[in-house]
């Protein structure tokens, strides 16, 4: 059956990024909601709907909707998602989940009242590399993870204005308070230090014991450019090594015998160096950052079906997480 759902927030994010991909599955928008007119206007041409308003409430009672999604602020998330969920209504949103993890509880007890549920857009976990890395640890050949360690890096410029951090912290640092556990286990403990340049230039390492035994650092801050490499993980077992690189390219290095001075070198599938990236010059319409892939559990999911799909539970845990992490750095 074809879902019917209504958008809200029709910004760069949701127009480029989301509802492109969310399209190319059984879906069909049939209202969105933007406060900006000229916005709203140019996303009801681009995706041919004709129901537009700046109402939320009033996209929210729209009649004939299966379902909500929203790419909107934290705050909006908030008020938006518990108005659709008292009406009945299943909800996607973008994270973070709300501004608090109290607003991230006020959603999640809001899902479970309504018997709907509410899918959080924690893509990171789907994005190419990591749907890779995760499928191999989950396959029973890798092995137990003792170790992760990696990076997680924006420019300043990214949220100028915003020196206290708040921005960086809820659309970029809870993808990593998400993603540790979706490749190791819960967390049990986590710490964390800074060093902060000046105003607006910010790195801290972030340290986390793992309930499984494994330990992890995942660097974060404001000092690098976006037109560098940003973003990496490293998974460490015995004799037992996944890196992925900017969420596309995967290297899985095992036990590989020393060759040169063996006559009869050759490579082993089984404990030889793996490789992948994509081909970005084959001619598909294929998203290596992980929208479609996160999309494809979340719209059989608003449709009550049982799927791997970041839930609000996940948004609850991450934000609780969050929050540990700026009091440990008093930001």
């Amino acid at each position: 059956m074809t879902l019917k759902i209504g958008w809200i927030g029709c910004g760069i994010h949701a127009t480029q990024m989301l509802l492109p991909q969310l399209v190319r599955h059984d879906v069909e928008l049939v209202a969105l909601c933007d406060i900006d007119a000229k916005r709203l206007a140019s996303a009801g041409r681009q995706f041919g709907v004709s129901k537009l308003t700046s109402d939320a409430e009033e996209l929210i009672r729209t009649p004939g909707i299966d379902a909500v999604g929203m790419a909107v602020g934290p705050d909006q998330h908030l008020a938006f998602g518990k108005m659709a969920l008292e009406r009945g209504l299943p909800v996607f949103m973008e994270k973070p989940p709300s501004g608090s993890a109290a607003g991230a509880r006020e959603l999640q007890e809001a899902s479970e009242k309504s018997g709907k549920p509410l899918l959080v857009g924690f893509m990171k976990r789907y994005s190419a590399g990591n749907k890779i890395a995760g499928n191999i640890l989950r396959s029973g050949r890798f092995g137990d993870v003792l170790g992760l360690t990696g990076y997680y890096m924006t420019a300043p410029g990214y949220f100028v204005g915003n020196v206290d951090y708040t921005g960086f912290f809820l659309h970029h640092c809870v993808h990593y308070m998400d993603l540790v556990s979706f490749f190791v286990s819960p967390v049990k403990k986590l710490t964390a230090r800074k060093v902060e340049k000046e105003p607006g230039k910010v790195l801290f390492h972030v340290n986390f014991d793992f309930e499984c035994g494994a330990i992890g650092t995942i660097a974060m801050g404001t000092i690098q450019s976006r037109g560098a490499p940003v973003e990496r993980i490293e998974i460490m077992g015995d004799h037992q090594r996944i890196e992925v690189d900017n969420v596309i390219d995967v290297r899985w290095n095992r036990n590989p015998p020393f060759k040169v001075d063996d006559p009869s070198a050759t490579l082993s599938d089984s404990v030889d160096s793996l490789t992948w990236k994509p081909n970005f010059t084959a001619a598909a319409n294929e998203d290596p950052k992980g929208y479609f892939s996160l999309l494809a559990d979340v719209v059989p999911a608003l449709g009550g079906a049982e799927t791997p799909a970041p839930t609000i539970h996940d948004g609850v845990i991450a934000m609780d997480r969050l929050e540990t992490l700026r009091r440990e750095l008093a930001l």
